[in-house]
C-alpha cells in the first residue's frame, strides 16, 4: 500500500487511478476531500449520492446539510472535520455499496486514515460501522464508542440520509451528537500516546 504522499490531493489522484472498483466505470468522478481536519475528527459514510457524484465532494446534498446542522449543534463547522466514504464512487440509483466495491476501495480508505491521523472516527451508517466494528448492529450501537486495534476510537452513528427518510431518527441523531460532544470533550488533546506506530496501523488495517 502506497502511503508516502505530500498532500491529500496527491493521495486521492493516485488511488483514483490505482483502484479496480467497478463503480468508476459508471460514476461521473471519484468523491473526496483534500483538506485535513483541524479537529482530528473523521466522519465516514457509505457512498456518494447524485449531488456528490456531480460535484466531486462528499456530503453536499440534503444529508450533508443535515450533517452540517448537527455539527453546528455541538460547536463544529464542516471545515473543521474531515468527511469520507467507504466507497469513493456513486453506486447506480444510489443503491447500497456491494462487498466487492467496498473491498476495492479499502486500501484507498486505509491510506486516507494514515494520512489524516484522526483522533476519532465517527461512522455514519451500518456500512461504515461494519468496516470498523464487524458484526455490530447499528440499531443497538448508535451513540456509543468502541475501541479499535489501531488505537483510534470509533463512535457509531446513524447515517444522516436515514434520518431524512425516517424522521424519527432525527431526534436520535441529535441526541447521539450530544453524546459525541461529551466523548470528544473527554479525549486527550493529542493522539500521540493513543495511536500505534504507522507500521503497526498499516498491518492492522490490512486485516
Amino acid at each position: 500500500m502506497k502511503t508516502d504522499f505530500e498532500t491529500l490531493k496527491d493521495l486521492h489522484e493516485y488511488y483514483a487511478i490505482h483502484n479496480n472498483c467497478a463503480l468508476k466505470k459508471v460514476a461521473t468522478q471519484p468523491v473526496y476531500e483534500i483538506v485535513p481536519p483541524s479537529s482530528g475528527i473523521l466522519f465516514i459514510g457509505e457512498a456518494p449520492g447524485r449531488n456528490e457524484d456531480l460535484q466531486g465532494r462528499p456530503f453536499v446534498g440534503a444529508a450533508g446539510k443535515f450533517l452540517d446542522e448537527l455539527l453546528q449543534s455541538i460547536g463544529y463547522t464542516r471545515e473543521e472535520v474531515y468527511v469520507s466514504n467507504v466507497v469513493k464512487y456513486r453506486p447506480p440509483s444510489n443503491r447500497e455499496p456491494q462487498e466487492d466495491e467496498k473491498d476495492a476501495c479499502r486500501i484507498w480508505l486505509n491510506a486516507e486514515l494514515l494520512f489524516v491521523k484522526p483522533k476519532v472516527i465517527v461512522t455514519l451508517g451500518r456500512h461504515a460501522m461494519g468496516r470498523f466494528v464487524p458484526g455490530a448492529s447499528i440499531t443497538a450501537s448508535h451513540g456509543q464508542s468502541f475501541e479499535h486495534p489501531t488505537g483510534i476510537p470509533i463512535f457509531a452513528m446513524y447515517h444522516p440520509a436515514a434520518a431524512l427518510y425516517n424522521p424519527n431518527l432525527k431526534e436520535d441523531m441529535r441526541k447521539d451528537f450530544k453524546e459525541l460532544k461529551k466523548f470528544l470533550d473527554n479525549l486527550p488533546k493529542t493522539t500521540t500516546n493513543i495511536l500505534k506506530k504507522k507500521e503497526e496501523i498499516e498491518e492492522i488495517l490490512k486485516l
